[in-house]
């Protein structure tokens, strides 16, 4: 099974790739996504709204190459800003269109739970997640993957670790969550 990791941002978003089976996870691919840097002729940064284009486009494509079967997203839960929270909603939305439209089926996972699987504890700091993801997957010694690279990475191994035994529901598609939530639906 492919497990693709996401982990929303509007300016940087993390994305990983882990496949499972009988011998154990492996690292297929890990990065970002980019949308935020200011254009180097301009100086000027890309409107928010094209950068939801470019999350969706960019997991569209990882999604096309890598056939995932199942995407794992990191759920904002809060934050002291209300207009970054949004942006980053946003964001996660995006992502979580891209799998959609491409019938991969989506699980929410939020920052503790995906600490506490891949950590044992759920207050881990993002170094902690970051040396545990690179010890779950053997990477080389001194192969370092930047932080939102590895939050995207433990969002694919929190799903492969605590997926199995976690009841909420994931969707193929929004047809199938409107038929699951119809009073969500208005």
């Amino acid at each position: 099974m492919i497990i693709l990791g996401i982990d929303p941002g509007s300016n940087i978003t993390g994305f990983g790739i882990v496949e499972t089976g009988e011998g154990g996870e492996r690292l297929l691919e890990s990065g970002v996504i980019r949308v935020g840097t200011a254009d180097k002729d301009t100086g000027i940064a890309p409107e928010h709204v094209l950068r939801l284009q470019r999350i969706h486009e960019a997991v569209t494509e990882l999604i096309g190459e890598f056939k995932p079967d199942l995407c794992a997203v990191e759920m904002p839960i809060y934050g002291k800003n209300p207009q970054s929270m949004l942006k980053l909603g946003r964001a996660q939305a995006a992502a979580m269109l891209a799998a959609l439209n491409r019938q991969v089926p989506v699980t929410e996972y939020t920052p503790k739970e995906i600490k506490k699987a891949v950590t044992g504890n759920g207050n881990a700091s993002k170094e902690q997640v970051r040396f545990m993801v690179e010890t779950m997957l053997q990477m080389r010694q001194g192969m370092s993957i930047t932080l939102d690279a590895s939050d995207a990475l433990a969002v694919a191994l929190c799903h492969i670790h605590r997926g199995a035994t976690r009841s909420t529901a994931t969707y193929k598609n929004w047809e199938a969550f409107a038929r699951s939530n119809p009073g969500r639906i208005k």
